[in-house]
């Protein structure tokens, strides 16, 4: 009644461990020489609406402005930093940001995040410091258990460009291939007459798990110059992980579900409950829409996953002090012979769980400590 629909508030350790979690983050950049960028919360539709892009205006919170032009909350960071950068003179190669992003495809509206963005670097620099700083950064977490998937666009995309399909057609089968229905995706490729490339198409589908599926492609499309390139390209990623201790997956049939994906991509997904942590991948062509032309790779976590993840924080020990209104600055100064602990001022009793409980009461001209 008193919040629109999918709005909320946060209380308690969930939004504690966002706060820390955001602070755990700006420390892990700053030791990585990466330079804070902010963007305004407030930004044009077409900035994320145009075929670069890709994304739905149906899911963005918007209104007209007074001159007409449709108006949204930033719905996308890294789409936001693009336009930021594109044209920026700076020789800063790594970027990080932080805050919410607004859409309504999630289960409220506003979800919070945290990232990097690197331009302008040779080979496959981005992809390596990208996911370096996921392992640095969920190592700091304490998070141990989880997985990093990786895929590549240009897999699946080689082989649909092939069958000169229309956009609508192609939507249809990279749907399929991302809900991995095998079945469907050999009959909607078969219907173009290709029955060849409907079953190297639909196998895909079944190409995801260890590394091990990396050296099997890799004997597959030896005498492929497109592809066998792109295996070799995940095989130098999953080497540098494994050799960090990390566990991989990949997954060859992954479809990129936003246009501006043009290379390797990556996930992070959490062992216990299986979300996703962390995602992201290669843009350059992005940054085309803004007159830009140069590489781009970053990654996006999801504080909100990470925060209900995170390890529950040593216990510290509670002490109440119990005391008049007359005794709180004998009580304040208290405070400083418990340095680690957390330390409760209240003027009544309460059922909330102390370890320790103690009266100040006055005696004489001052104050004294009487244990409960």
């Amino acid at each position: 009644m008193f919040l629109p629909a999918g709005s909320r508030d946060l209380t308690g350790r969930q939004l504690v461990n966002r706060v820390a979690i955001y602070e755990k983050f700006q420390s892990v950049v700053n030791l990585r020489n990466y330079q804070a960028i902010e963007t305004p919360v407030i930004e044009y539709s077409t900035t994320f609406t145009n075929p670069y892009a890709g994304m739905t205006l149906k899911k963005m919170l918007k209104w007209f402005d007074e001159e007409g032009e449709i108006e949204v909350l930033r719905p996308d960071w890294t789409i936001a930093v693009a336009r930021a950068l594109a044209n920026q003179q700076s020789n800063q190669q790594k970027w990080a940001y932080a805050g919410s992003v607004f859409k309504k495809d999630h289960a409220g509206v506003e979800s919070h995040q945290a990232g990097i963005e690197i331009i302008r670097t040779p080979g496959l620099f981005g992809e390596y410091e990208s996911l370096f700083t996921a392992v640095r950064f969920l190592r700091e977490l304490g998070l141990q258990q989880y997985s990093i998937e990786l895929g590549h666009t240009e897999i699946f995309e080689t082989f649909i460009s092939s069958l000169k399909l229309d956009e609508a057609a192609a939507s249809q089968i990279r749907q399929a291939m991302h809900d991995k229905r095998k079945d469907e995706v050999y009959r909607l490729v078969k219907e173009t007459g290709n029955e060849e490339t409907a079953e190297a198409v639909a196998a895909l589908a079944d190409a995801f798990g260890g590394t091990a599926i990396l050296d099997k492609f890799a004997g597959e499309w030896e005498n492929n110059s497109k592809l066998l390139p792109v295996i070799q390209e995940l095989q130098q990623l999953a080497a540098a992980l494994e050799e960090l201790g990390q566990d991989v997956i990949v997954d060859l049939g992954r479809v990129k579900q936003l246009p501006y994906y043009n290379g390797a991509m990556f996930r992070g997904f959490l062992a216990d409950s299986g979300a996703e942590c962390f995602s992201g991948g290669r843009y350059d062509e992005l940054y085309e829409q803004f007159g830009g032309k140069m590489s781009a790779v970053g990654l996006a976590f999801d504080m909100d996953v990470l925060a209900t993840a995170l390890p529950a924080p040593e216990k510290q020990e509670r002490i109440c002090l119990l005391t008049d209104e007359k005794g709180l600055i004998a009580a304040e100064a208290l405070r400083y012979k418990y340095p680690d602990a957390v330390v409760d001022v209240r003027t009544e009793a309460t059922a909330e769980n102390y370890d320790r409980v103690y009266k100040v009461v006055q005696s004489g001209e001052g104050y004294e400590v009487v244990e409960k």
